[in-house]
């Protein structure tokens, strides 16, 4: 019965809550402290100053800790799932709407528009990191780094990911 309450929990939040973590952490702590009382305000203030400690999606780490907390590794696997499923549900749906009326020429005008705006968000992306990396390590590490991944991706065809753990022994190595 823990597993369903666990679930419920964090699914009714994520699947009415609209606007990222933020916006259902009111509708989670409703539901932990209010509704089933598995933990003070305080306590749940506690777990939201630490989740936003660290890095990724606040949601899933507050799940993820008080499925823990209430139900041992179990419960953190439902609460975790319980947050992501709404998600992929709407996922799921809008690809399948998008499939279904992929002839559509309105469907191809927006897939036309989509491709630009996600390259130039990758570009600006590349940017943002080109500066990063000059103030982090140095303008010769950096070209010696973009050089040699752009020769070990187009030369030599090597798998992205590849390119990505050498880069990251090399600043590992020699930077670190």
């Amino acid at each position: 019965m823990i597993y369903l309450e666990l679930f419920l929990a964090f699914f009714i939040p994520n699947i009415i809550g609209y606007g990222g973590g933020p916006a259902i952490i009111p509708l989670i702590e409703a539901e932990v402290v209010g509704r089933f009382g598995w933990m003070s305000s305080q306590e749940f203030a506690e777990v939201l100053g630490l989740g936003n400690a660290l890095p990724s999606p606040i949601a899933t780490k507050m799940a993820g800790y008080i499925g823990y907390e209430v139900a041992g590794i179990g419960g953190a696997t439902i609460a975790v799932f319980a947050t992501v499923v709404p998600t992929l549900l709407i996922m799921l749906g809008a690809l399948g709407l998008l499939y279904r009326y992929r002839d559509s020429p309105r469907v191809k005008r927006m897939s036309q528009w989509v491709r630009p705006v996600i390259a130039m968000m990758m570009a600006g992306l590349v940017v943002s990191f080109f500066f990063e990396s000059l103030d982090g390590v140095g303008l010769l590490h950096t070209l010696l780094i973009a050089a040699m991944a752009a020769i070990a991706l187009l030369l030599f065809r090597l798998h992205p990911a590849l390119v990505i753990a050498a880069s990251l022994a090399y600043g590992g190595l020699l930077l670190g």
